[in-house]
């Protein structure tokens, strides 16, 4: 099968006053339509640049270049911003980490979720207004029309994220980036909205990059688990051979996470900066 989103050798620069801050630094994979694909690290390794740089939200004087990035044959690079506006939410959407941040605090969720379908497809308020209701019954809102009119600060936790995925999911994308979806979430919540996120991706055959710090998450969420640091990519493995991988930056990872059945009075810590880490 071909892949649906093609990368080599992403690099997204910084221009500050001691010179560029290389963010990401030679960055290359490939996404198949229907797999999840996860991208773990600790945080500031490059994990949300990189699908910021993907829906061309680098803003200037950030810089991005590449030997190849493509979705679905579509040069991401060379995309104008009203042609990358065209491919963000058509074909590809990022869902954030916090919908409290993430939301407009000033708009209604629902009013919110109508607008995309305005923009997008042209259609009436009316019309919109019900596509949306809609989008809210699929992510399993029990009560989409008093959702409809909440405002984000009268949402839960795991109501603003689904309101998140029915925006995001709204115009059906082929390629989803999920940054971090779970974190603000507890743990009951957390599970069914991966559940959910699961259903829907396997119902549309979507592309899902998941982005997370969570490595038992990732293992048991996705197919592939990428893992960065330092702006760069130093293994990739099946989520399922995760807790065998061979680096050691990965193996300090993993050796990081805390154990119920095997306490210890100080958790190891990943293996610090190396002098490749400058090159």
């Amino acid at each position: 099968m071909s892949a649906l989103l093609e990368v080599e050798n992403l690099r997204v620069e910084f221009p500050g006053r001691g010179g560029s801050v290389r963010a990401v630094r030679g960055v290359g994979f490939h996404l198949k339509k229907g797999e999840r694909l996860g991208l773990v690290g600790e945080s500031g390794s490059g994990k949300t640049t990189v699908g910021r740089a993907l829906l061309s939200l680098i803003s200037p004087p950030g810089m991005v270049s590449a030997d190849h990035m493509t979705l679905g044959g579509t040069n991401l690079l060379r995309l104008s911003p009203a042609e990358a506006r065209k491919v963000r939410g058509r074909r590809a959407a990022m869902v954030m980490q916090d919908p409290k941040f993430s939301l407009n605090p000033v708009m209604t969720a629902g009013r919110q979720i109508a607008e995309s379908f305005m923009q997008m497809d042209g259609i009436r308020a009316g019309a919109a207004r019900e596509k949306t209701l809609e989008m809210l019954k699929s992510v399993r809102i029990r009560d989409p029309l008093r959702v409809f009119n909440l405002h984000p600060h009268e949402l839960s936790g795991g109501m603003g994220q689904r309101v998140m995925l029915a925006m995001m999911l709204a115009q059906e994308p082929e390629f989803l980036i999920a940054d971090e979806p779970t974190s603000a979430l507890d743990v009951t919540v957390r599970v069914r909205a991966l559940a959910l996120l699961d259903e829907l991706a396997a119902q549309r055959g979507m592309g899902v990059l998941f982005i997370s710090h969570d490595l038992n998450l990732v293992a048991s969420f996705c197919d592939r688990v990428m893992v960065m640091r330092s702006g760069r990519l130093v293994e990739t493995c099946e989520a399922t051979r995760l807790f065998e991988a061979k680096h050691p930056y990965t193996r300090g990872l993993l050796a990081a996470l805390p154990s119920m059945e095997n306490p210890v009075d100080r958790l190891a810590t990943a293996p610090r900066r190396s002098d490749a880490d400058d090159e």
